[in-house]
């Protein structure tokens, strides 16, 4: 990371050193309305324009976002054209002297092939056409060409052969940080996905059986239980949003503790206590049933006393606080930090650490779970969950 931001660093200095470099030739004494300098002025311009360019790229380089961004980038160099191209084909033209579209895309070959910019002449036999040379800058990602950015101007130039240089770093920048979001969504969704394979064999099979086991003696006991499983998968597997609100997350613990309740009848105790006002609150998706699962699978699992479970969600000002409490077997607290840090699998279930791991890319590494536990012990674990957090909210409430 701290070569990342190094580079974003190398890729934005050039940016304010254009402005100091365009303040400086463009001075003049003229008010600047309270700016300051020209320089500082110029500064703030190139600035200005580059935060501008930047949200489309941030989705990626396509014909829709160099079409968002090509004015703006031609503007930051001052060209009289501007394209901008992937790794197969030019995606658009900004400026005079389209038609200098296919002589580009032709001369694009070497450039992406090599990651070496390039400067050339162009020939036209249009009179009024002010294009006369177009230099090739490669737009790079983790040392692969994603495509280029080429200006175009009446004449050869060695500071816009730089200026276009280090442009395309800056846009290359936008393009690195685009990868780095979409491998973010692909890791929640993996995730999510890991957590919904490892749900599936272990809950409904038990959960299968127990129904058949009152298909016999209790026809209807086991029509409500089937019930309640279609309830709870299909929250499972839903296929729309990252987030829900821990209204739809309890309302699925509860399907599922009606199961394990069948299963284990008198064995098994549970308590909720929630306080109604964090009930909208917006939470990662199946973020708090596999803890729920957990402490089912260390509570009555080869016990023939009571086992106990408390569940309690309460506003604590900024953030509501749901604590998940057992009263089974425990752990060993350096096996579970093992666990936790993804040295050592977990036994069986639910991991603890793929919950762990998606609340702290979510809130932060401030935010993780905290466990207490000790053989013998029982274990309690607390999530704090902010109550508004950019990018969080819930996709709605599933029907049914």
């Amino acid at each position: 990371m701290s070569g990342f931001l190094a580079g974003l660093c190398v890729a934005v200095l050039p940016l304010l050193a254009a402005g100091f470099w365009l303040g400086r030739r463009t001075a003049r004494p003229e008010n600047l309305g309270g700016l300051g300098t020209p320089v500082e002025h110029a500064t703030f311009q190139t600035l200005h324009t580059a935060s501008l360019a930047a949200p489309p790229l941030r989705a990626g380089l396509t014909e829709e976002t160099a079409r968002k961004s090509a004015r703006r980038l031609r503007t930051l160099l001052g060209t009289d054209a501007l394209c901008l191209a992937d790794d197969q084909r030019v995606l658009v033209w900004d400026g005079v002297g389209a038609h200098h579209r296919g002589e580009i895309a032709e001369r694009l070959a070497g450039p992406l092939e090599t990651g070496r910019g390039e400067a050339f002449r162009l020939t036209c036999e249009t009179p009024d056409c002010p294009l006369r040379w177009a230099v090739v800058a490669p737009l790079t990602v983790d040392d692969r060409v994603h495509g280029a950015l080429v200006a175009c101007a009446p004449r050869e130039s060695a500071v816009l052969v730089r200026a276009a240089a280090e442009v395309a770093r800056w846009v290359s920048v936008q393009l690195e940080l685009a990868d780095l979001d979409r491998s973010r969504t692909r890791l929640i969704e993996a995730e999510i996905k890991a957590l919904r394979a490892q749900i599936s064999p272990h809950f409904i099979f038990n959960s299968l059986a127990v129904i058949a086991s009152f298909v016999r003696t209790d026809p209807e006991r086991a029509r409500e239980l089937l019930l309640e499983f279609a309830d709870f998968t299909r929250y499972s597997f839903r296929r729309h949003g990252d987030f829900t609100t821990l209204a739809d997350e309890l309302h699925a613990i509860e399907h599922y503790l009606a199961l394990v309740r069948a299963r284990f009848g008198d064995r098994l105790a549970v308590t909720l206590q929630i306080a109604p006002e964090v009930l909208p609150v917006a939470l990662p998706f199946l973020c708090l049933q596999p803890l729920v699962e957990n402490a089912v699978k260390h509570g009555p699992e080869g016990r023939t006393d009571t086992c106990r479970i408390r569940i309690t969600a309460q506003d604590a000002g900024a953030e509501a606080l749901v604590v998940i409490e057992d009263d089974g077997a425990g752990m060993d607290p350096g096996l579970l930090r093992r666990i936790l840090a993804g040295e050592v699998s977990p036994s069986g279930g639910i991991g603890l650490s793929n919950v762990d791991d998606r609340l702290r890319q979510v809130y932060g590494d401030d935010h993780g779970l905290v466990l207490e536990t000790a053989p013998g012990a029982g274990m309690k674990v607390t999530v704090r969950l902010p109550k508004y957090q950019p990018g969080v909210h819930s996709a709605g409430r599933l029907s049914g």
